[in-house]
């Protein structure tokens, strides 16, 4: 079922929805995501099911304010705050101590839970309406089967589950890749998922830099070494090395998504925008295009090192790394 989630009636039974435990596919400013109440271990196992996600693979909570993240969190760390007083409402995620007792199911067991306020109007008027019927959070992964192409469009959310989820509509998400994610639940804040905030934005929010992921880290979503993947093969290649490959045989089915360089005549092509944000915008749009074109192997122009295309580069290397064997 769609709703329109600029309409006041569909918002209220939306939220109805929510409250009753059952699933609901909601937009956010980064990916759609695939909504359930986060404080009902029940309705949170209703999400592992339907994407096919294992049950230890932590979801993020998504809160209306800090006041709502206070009812997941055992304590809100000091660089925890500082972040959360800059970039919330917006796509940073912080993982905090859980508070004992709460949304198990929610953290995939782990003492740790990710909280995010999203910035997107139609999710925050949602969640106000949630809120007034007691739902203090909403557990919400991509609204994708588990690690493939995240949804930034209410029709690749009735798409991927066969309209079988009901979807509130709220339009092309702004963002278009998924929140950065930061470890605050120990001595220093470590980045586990690059966003389109840069690494200096986040650290000079934070007070103090950021610190690499270790084996101690807590288990994140998105962090999987393959993941975000389409149908077809994903090559991500470094321009000399697509130039290169353009010049050979091509396979057939092939599409080529680049900043700099064309195919020749007849091969699938699309554009990729010069700046990173543009691209983060576009990216999942653009392979479930090219998926739904055709393209058995879709070659990708590298992005360029700087740290503003972090995140863009994380989505495409995990992507491809689908394919790797």
């Amino acid at each position: 079922m769609l709703l329109n989630g600029h309409d006041p009636a569909a918002l209220r039974r939306a939220a109805e929805h929510l409250a009753a435990g059952e699933l609901l596919a909601l937009p956010t400013e980064t990916v759609y995501g695939l909504g359930a109440r986060a404080d009902d271990d029940a309705a949170v196992a209703k999400i592992f099911a339907a994407k096919g996600r294992p049950s230890d693979h932590p979801l993020i909570v998504h809160v209306l304010d800090a006041a709502d993240a206070e009812a997941f969190a055992a304590e809100l760390p000091p660089v925890a705050r500082r972040l959360m007083n800059t970039f919330w409402p917006g796509p940073l995620t912080v993982i905090v101590p859980r508070k004992a007792g709460v949304a198990s199911a929610s953290a995939g067991g782990q003492d740790t839970i990710g909280l995010r306020c999203p910035a997107h109007p139609v999710a925050r008027a949602l969640m106000a309406e949630a809120r007034q019927l007691g739902v203090q959070g909403i557990a919400a992964p991509s609204a994708n089967r588990f690690g493939r192409v995240s949804p930034t469009r209410a029709a690749h959310v009735e798409e991927e589950f066969d309209g079988q989820v009901w979807v509130l509509d709220g339009g092309d998400c702004e963002v278009g890749i998924e929140s950065s994610i930061v470890d605050c639940s120990r001595a220093h804040p470590v980045l586990l998922r690059p966003g389109v905030l840069t690494p200096a934005e986040i650290e000079a929010a934070a007070g103090e830099p950021l610190q690499a992921p270790d084996a101690q880290a807590p288990r994140a979503s998105g962090t999987l070494a393959a993941h975000y993947a389409p149908r077809a093969v994903v090559r991500l290649l470094d321009p000399a090395r697509l130039a290169d490959s353009l010049q050979q045989k091509l396979p057939a089915g092939l599409a080529v998504y680049s900043r700099t360089m064309s195919p020749p005549a007849g091969v699938l092509h699309r554009a990729m925008p010069g700046e990173a944000k543009a691209a983060a915008h576009e990216l999942f749009a653009v392979l479930r295009e090219l998926d739904a074109a055709g393209a058995q192997e879709i070659w990708i122009e590298a992005p360029p090192p700087d740290s503003g295309w972090d995140g863009v580069r994380d989505r495409l290397s995990r992507a491809a790394a689908a394919f790797s064997h």
